[in-house]
This record gives structure tokens, C-alpha cells and sequence, in this order.
């Protein structure tokens, strides 16, 4: 089921957006304030952003902006503002799709089940459950709707993990596969403090991503 994080400070059209689209099977999580939509979008990284521009606390294009250095993900702006100097903004940043006030409820449905099957046809390799996002081929991983900073080692160690979830990767297969590919010779040892730094930047209380199978190796268990 996609998850559209809805930013509109009208409540009837908010309601009504919400009633649509829940309808068309998607989940909705609708937010009246900026504020209220970044809490919303560190709980949960969303699939799609329909943002109205003028908010009570702020810009949808501001927000877009914010969204956008935490996940790459399709938005769509809904506004009364029709000027073309802001439809240009909002395709600056990276915007699918500038839709005026009043629209067709249909058409705009419709838009948003395009640019859903696109983005799942196009999704970029990697992992991604609402609280850890692993982007594979931008080499990022955001945790907590926040960046986090990974070393190359580190990062290699999330790519062999990932790429073979729930299959225990031995200690000789990691150190083999990792570190001959600079021509690097690493121990047990530093494998197990690699790994152990990850866990910290990734994992939290509620969320546990690699498991230590003793004296053996570690898996993905995310």
C-alpha cells in the first residue's frame, strides 16, 4: 500500500482528499501545518507529498525542499496560486506535477496512480521501512527521517546485508567479499567494531537491523 503524506491547511478539502484516496486503497497520514508534516514524515518516510503552498507556518515549497534532502520521492503541489513564476518553482524542486485550485478530484486520482506505478517501477535498489531508508545507488541511508553519516566501510557492509536479507553472511564471506576489493587485509576483530558502529547509527530501541549469530557471522533481519 503506497503512504501519501497530505499537507493541506483547508480542512473540508483536506477531509476530502483523504476520503478519496483512502477509497483508492492508499494510506493517507494528513497534516494541517508544517510542523505537523515534518513529525509525521520522521515517523514515517511517505511514497508521495501532496503539498498545498501556503500554510499556516510556512511554504510547501519550503517543506518540498526539506523533504527532498531526506528522500528522493515524487510530490505534487495543490495551490490556488496559478502564477507561472510558481509553477516554475515548484518544478525546480523537483516537483511531478502543479495542480490549481479548484481541480477534478478524478483527474488528479488519476495522476497520482501514474506517477504511484512509476515510482514503484522505478524504485531505486536498496531498503526502506519507514524508518531506515537505504538508497543503494546514491549511497545514503537516512534513519529517522535524518542522514546518516557512513563510512565506505561501512557502507559496503550495508550492501552485502541488505542484498542477501534473512541469509547468515559467515565472518569469511564479509571479509572476503568487503575487503579484497581494495586490497585491504581487516580481522574478526575490526569487522565486529564495523559493525557495531552501524548498528548504533542505525538502530534504536524499537528498530533492529543485524543480528550477531555467535561465532559465526551476522544477518539481516530487518
Amino acid at each position: 500500500m503506497q503512504n501519501i503524506l497530505l499537507l493541506e491547511d483547508d480542512y473540508e478539502l483536506n477531509q476530502a482528499l483523504c476520503h478519496a484516496l483512502g477509497k483508492e486503497d492508499y494510506h493517507v497520514e494528513a497534516a494541517y501545518s508544517v510542523r505537523e508534516a515534518k513529525a509525521m514524515f520522521n515517523g514515517r518516510v511517505p511514497d508521495l507529498l501532496l503539498l498545498d503552498v501556503n500554510l499556516p507556518d510556512g511554504e510547501g515549497f519550503a517543506f518540498c525542499k526539506w523533504a527532498k534532502e531526506r528522500k528522493e520521492l515524487p510530490v505534487i503541489f495543490l495551490t490556488a496560486r496559478d502564477l507561472e513564476e510558481d509553477a516554475l518553482t515548484g518544478y525546480d524542486l523537483g516537483a511531478e506535477d502543479y495542480v490549481t485550485k479548484p481541480f477534478s478530484m478524478r483527474i488528479l486520482l488519476k495522476k497520482i496512480s501514474v506517477i504511484s506505478k512509476r515510482n514503484v517501477g522505478n524504485e531505486r535498489r536498496g531498503f526502506d521501512d519507514g524508518f531506515l531508508c537505504i538508497d543503494l545507488d546514491q549511497a545514503r541511508v537516512f534513519a529517522g527521517g535524518k542522514e546518516c553519516p557512513v563510512t565506505p566501510t561501512e557502507f559496503r557492509l550495508l550492501r552485502e546485508l541488505v542484498a542477501n536479507k534473512g541469509r547468515l553472511m559467515t565472518y569469511h564471506i564479509l571479509l572476503e567479499r568487503l575487503w579484497d576489493e581494495g586490497g585491504q587485509f581487516v580481522d574478526k576483530h575490526a569487522l565486529a567494531v564495523n559493525i557495531n558502529r552501524l548498528r548504533r547509527k542505525i538502530e534504536d530501541g524499537e528498530h533492529r537491523y543485524i543480528s550477531n549469530v555467535y561465532g559465526m557471522g551476522y544477518q539481516w533481519i530487518g
